[in-house]
């Protein structure tokens, strides 16, 4: 395997000495990724990777995420011109048959945006601030809609309402200005008390961002007081385990992905944060619930599973990937986060995969994976993996 991995680190490295010696001529900068140069093709929605019984299956061939499939054309036409509601996009699911990409934009649609505002600004002859004035006009209601029609047209499978909101949120000039200062803290206070959670009211005062000062307050300001920090008590650990089961598990919904964690801090008295709730349940208290109350260990066979989840799905970038959908019902000891976590540590076990695709790396995760797989399976200890769903009607707890 270290052979295989130092062939591909030379070849690479061969290819970018190359580039970096094409790449003025070229007027590229140096270290853009080849997809980025040749945007791909869109990548069917809504993936859903095989069950991890049928990856360990013996004899199992290279399987394919089940998908929703592609935007046609006539939709993608619908979606780049028309201002459509949630609502009104559920229906055409309904009544059309509309397929549409949903969820946070990966690095690709990122580049094809940023690529497709650049080209319109050229072509309209614009300055950097008379872009930012049809990106932000005085008056939203004089939108250009043949901008954002036309850099809609560059993500195909999404809608141009979510386009609007993300273009504006990742182009705002108040984003990202580094850490919050006491007397920012007290203008925000001060913001809070007079617009309530107006946050775009609440960000003309401050001078941030509304998406910067809606986390600032939720995260750090609200109950900061009260909030207790450092390592949590075991009263802590099962009124926690307490509130998220009586608002998931009892109410029929997921304990991994159905929570509004805001309202688990409250329910906490305000002495929690939502992202301390939320990292203790995700990677810790869930974790032992559904393992027969004992912490799981990842093992090799996890790796394997993971490996050839996301190796099945049809993607260019792992910035596609929607972790929620990777664990399954009999696979679902990890949440998403864990996966995701996971994953990154796996990817950066390789050399050099800063300069590899997706496929590449895919291709040599496989190959170091390969003895976990269903052949040794018989030689190894493997742990009885229960769903959530056997867990609520008592299967897999120890016996009295």
């Amino acid at each position: 395997m270290k052979a295989l991995q130092e062939l591909d680190l030379s070849k690479i490295t061969s290819v970018l000495r190359s580039l970096e010696a094409a790449a003025p001529g070229a007027s590229l900068p140096f270290g853009t990724h080849a997809a980025f140069i040749h945007p791909p093709l869109p990548t069917p929605v809504g993936q859903v990777p095989p069950s991890a019984q049928s990856i360990l299956a013996p004899g199992t061939q290279p399987l394919q995420a089940a998908s929703e499939g592609f935007t046609s054309g006539d939709h993608a036409y619908m979606l780049a011109n028309k201002w459509l509601s949630t609502t009104q996009l559920a229906e055409l699911v309904k009544s059309q048959g509309l397929v549409y990409k949903k969820g946070k934009f990966s690095v690709l649609e990122e580049q094809q945006l940023n690529s497709a505002i650049e080209q319109y600004r050229q072509s309209k002859g614009l300055s950097e601030d008379q872009l930012h004035d049809v990106i932000f006009p005085k008056d939203e209601r004089n939108r250009e809609n043949a901008f954002w029609s036309e850099i809609t047209a560059a993500v195909p499978q999404r809608p141009i309402i979510a386009v609007y909101h993300h273009v504006r949120r990742s182009h705002h000039p108040l984003r990202l200005q580094g850490k919050w200062t006491p007397e920012e803290d007290s203008r925000l206070r001060t913001a809070v008390m007079h617009y309530g959670q107006q946050w775009q009211k609440v960000s003309v005062d401050v001078g941030r961002g509304g998406a910067d000062c809606r986390d600032r307050y939720r995260n750090h300001i609200v109950n900061k007081d009260t909030r207790v920090v450092g390592s949590w008590s075991k009263e802590e650990e099962e009124n926690l385990t307490r509130i998220v089961t009586e608002m998931t598990l009892e109410q029929g919904r997921d304990a991994d992905n159905d929570i509004f964690w805001g309202v688990v801090a409250q329910k906490m008295g305000g002495k929690r944060t939502r992202a301390q709730c939320r990292i203790k349940w995700t990677d810790s208290l869930n974790l032992s619930r559904k393992n027969d109350g004992q912490k799981p260990r990842w093992g090799n066979q996890d790796a394997y599973i993971l490996v050839h989840k996301l190796d099945a799905l049809q993607i260019v970038d792992d910035t596609e990937i929607d972790w929620k959908t990777i664990p399954d019902a009999q696979w679902n000891v990890w949440s998403p986060h864990v996966l995701q976590r996971r994953w990154q540590t796996m990817k950066k076990s390789i050399r050099g995969h800063e300069y590899m695709t997706h496929r590449e790396i895919m291709d040599i995760l496989k190959v170091k994976k390969v003895n976990s797989g269903p052949s040794n399976s018989s030689k190894k200890r493997t742990r009885k993996v229960t769903s959530a769903t056997a867990i609520a009607e008592g299967e897999g707890r120890p016996k009295e």
